[in-house]
């Protein structure tokens, strides 16, 4: 118990810390902060005040913030379908953008190398636009079979090395496989869902502004 304790305080006092880094940087300049994705991140099933876009706004919603969220994602979207538009999606000059793609691939059982491969151009042309990339990753189901479990939800850990951005391990850490969390489809987060995906990314995107 004392343990579990000081790994909350720990990881308080880091959060805070963060904060307190990334005030003068959210004082000093508009930050546009784009969400690219697919359905997890677009809002499917949900009203517009419900999507992520909206919960992450709120989580900057004081005087001294000039954060603007922008919700680049598509329903339905294949890593191969962000590719194709991140061109034109780039153009808005974001300074962070918070990756995931893949959940569709998989869902295709399309080969995990195909993906890593589109997922590994994603993130060079983000780069290279001047963006800071928080990778946020998936994760397989048993149904998927053992070998392609292993191999899907090792890519990106894999880009996150190799490419040195931020990396959220789960996108639904602490919502999947929860029906409290999630739609009638056992799929999409509802807005219960929503929120704590929005707590859980919050850290991360502190440590990109921080960074910026």
């Amino acid at each position: 118990m004392i343990i579990s304790k000081n790994k909350g305080f720990q990881s308080l006092f880091c959060l805070f810390l963060l904060f307190i880094i990334s005030l003068n940087t959210l004082a000093a300049k508009e930050i546009k902060i784009m969400l690219y994705g697919d359905s997890l991140m677009a809002g499917y099933g949900l009203n517009q005040n419900e999507n992520l876009s909206s919960a992450l706004s709120s989580k900057f919603n004081f005087a001294e913030s000039k954060v603007q969220i922008i919700n680049a994602s598509v329903s339905g979207n294949t890593s191969s379908n962000g590719l194709a538009r991140l061109d034109w999606s780039l153009e808005d000059k974001p300074n962070i953008v918070i990756l995931c793609l893949g959940a569709n691939d998989m869902l295709r059982g399309i080969d995990p190398q195909f993906t890593k491969q589109n997922l590994n151009k994603i993130i060079e042309k983000m780069v290279q636009n001047g963006s800071k990339v928080i990778l946020a990753g998936m994760r397989s189901p048993e149904s998927m079979g053992k070998n392609y479990q292993q191999k899907f939800d090792l890519i990106y850990q894999e880009l996150a090395e190799e490419h040195d951005v931020i990396f959220m391990p789960f996108l639904l850490e602490g919502v999947a496989l929860e029906k409290d969390y999630l739609q009638s489809d056992y799929k999409h987060p509802n807005a219960l869902g929503v929120n704590i995906m929005a707590s859980n990314l919050y850290p991360y995107i502190l440590k990109g502004i921080s960074l910026l």
